[in-house]
């Protein structure tokens, strides 16, 4: 049984706060980290001193929804500079990933500016790059081998925001993409537990297959693949630096308690 690699995703929106987390990531013995370049363009509110309160009370109605953060313009950022400033802080392999708002991310600027921003993170030679499997065909297969040319491996991914497609949607969506990329990614909105059951389902269809997966929920029962990854094959888990109490609700799993798990459940 083989264990898959653990990925921190990070979720600062400053250079600052991602050099941080890279250098916790990487004491955490994470195997490589997400750059989320969309989220550079959200600018974290200010917390009042109500909002200071309730977090240190625990107050369980409080709810941070970053949809609703206000947004930098594109030309506020700079991906070359961001780029440049973190290659050498960030002691981990780097997946590079600019999320579209439709597939829920906070990604400001239209698609041609976009795959123009992967372009560069791809001729930067960073380890991984995330293409969702929504892009248009050509385009995609441009930056796939723009991608071969630099050694920069493929994650194909879908994000679905409006529920989970049944188990043998899943695993056909998997299958059908094996050749789109070095992983095919899978990572649904969860409503409760019954929901995330479809994504074992697949899991569980697929684990025999010479496919590299990484499926997941967000949300109740979303957890469940990460936790049980080992088990079912994955080959990556995405992971965060919080720990909240009631992360599990949100179908996510610290990077320190995921091995931790394992450990607990032998695998």
């Amino acid at each position: 049984m083989n264990e898959p690699l653990v990925c921190v995703s990070f979720e600062g929106v400053t250079i600052e706060e991602i050099l941080e987390e890279a250098a916790r990531a990487n004491l955490a013995g994470a195997d490589l980290a997400e750059l989320r370049y969309d989220r550079f363009f959200l600018i974290r509110p200010e917390e009042d001193e109500d909002d200071v309160r309730e977090e240190e009370e625990g107050d369980e109605d409080l709810v941070i929804d970053e949809m609703l953060w206000d947004r930098r313009s594109i030309g506020d950022i700079e991906v070359g500079e961001i780029i440049a400033k973190l290659k050498d802080g960030i002691p981990l392999p780097v997946i590079f990933t600019c999320r579209p708002t439709d597939e829920g991310g906070f990604y400001p600027g239209d698609e041609k500016s976009r795959i123009a921003i992967l372009e560069q993170a791809i001729e930067s030679e960073v380890s991984w790059v995330d293409l969702e499997l929504s892009m248009n065909s050509k385009k995609r297969q441009k930056l796939v081998a723009k991608a071969a040319e630099n050694g920069v491996k493929v994650i194909a991914s879908v994000h679905g925001t409006d529920g989970v497609p049944d188990a043998d949607e899943i695993i056909e969506i998997v299958r059908s993409n094996a050749e789109n990329g070095d992983l095919v990614k899978c990572c649904y909105r969860t409503s409760n537990h019954q929901a995330s059951l479809a994504i074992i389902d697949a899991a569980e269809a697929l684990k025999d297959e010479e496919i590299d997966s990484a499926l997941m929920g967000l949300g109740p029962g979303g957890d469940w693949t990460r936790i049980h990854a080992p088990l079912l094959e994955q080959t990556m888990v995405y992971t965060t630096l919080r720990n909240d109490f009631k992360l599990y609700e949100e179908g996510l799993i610290n990077v320190k308690d995921v091995r931790e798990t394992w450990i607990l459940l032998e695998y």
